[in-house]
Order: structure tokens, then sequence, then C-alpha cells
């Protein structure tokens, strides 16, 4: 299960710049949705990009995964949850596209990342100890 510390939710509006002609999202401007709700989620913990940089670790995504349910349009509001599912080895946040108005579900997806330490820029097979400092779990988890 997951802490509910681990997990935020970001609201966000469909700009013009990211439809089609149609009006509907385009589906590579999902990355970015879910780019907006990471953020939030590392800052919430105290461990963003600028903190995971001073603390001597890269955190290249390497994995993405979304599933399609429902088109996005302009000018929808939309909710966006992201939320840490596996934090051993890898970073594993899972995300869900709601509709603001009905809470219909509308996207899935999924990213990993993985720590890499610099300046060296060697892969991790496990997850650092400020990780685990910052999500507040023993290295014993």
């Amino acid at each position: 299960m997951t802490d509910a510390r681990w997990q935020t939710e970001t609201l966000i509006e469909i700009p013009f710049h990211d439809v089609d002609m149609m009006r509907i999202a385009w589906h590579g401007n999902y990355a970015k949705y879910f780019e907006i709700a990471r953020c939030a989620l590392l800052s919430a913990f105290d461990y963003d990009y600028q903190q995971m940089q001073d603390s001597g670790y890269a955190w290249p995504v390497i994995e993405l995964h979304v599933r399609y349910a429902r088109p996005l349009s302009f000018q929808q509001k939309i909710r966006v949850q992201a939320k840490i599912v596996e934090y051993e080895n890898r970073l594993k946040i899972a995300y869900e596209i709601r509709d603001h108005a009905s809470g219909a579900r509308l996207t899935r997806g999924h990213t990993v990342q993985v720590a890499v330490k610099m300046p060296e820029e060697e892969m991790c097979f496990y997850s650092p100890p400020i990780l685990l400092q910052k999500l507040g779990v023993s290295a014993n988890a």
C-alpha cells in the first residue's frame, strides 16, 4: 500500500498549444503532464531535481508507459495524480489523469527512474540512502 505522503494531485488546464486541429491534446504531451505532477510530488517530499543533483545523483526516466482511455481536449481541466509505488532499487511513479469536473478517469501510466551516481555516470542498482531518508523509510524497509 502506498503511503499517503507519497502522492500528490495537480490541476492542469489543457492549453491551445498542446492540441491538434481537432482540439484534442497531442499524445506526446501526456509525458509533460506526468512531468508536471512528478515535479510536484518530488517537491512534496523535499527531493526535487535540484536536490537530487546536489546529493550527487541524477535520476533519468528509463521507462514511460501511457494507457490512453479517453482524449483530453482544449481548455479541459484535468487532475493528474502522481504516487510512488516503488522506491527500492528504482523509483516507479504511477499516474492517473481524471476530468476535474466529472472525475472520470481518462488516462493511466507510469514512469521508472533510476539513480545514477554523478560525476561517474554510474547507474545504481539500489536506491541511495538519501532517497530513503527523504521518504522516511529505513534502509531495511
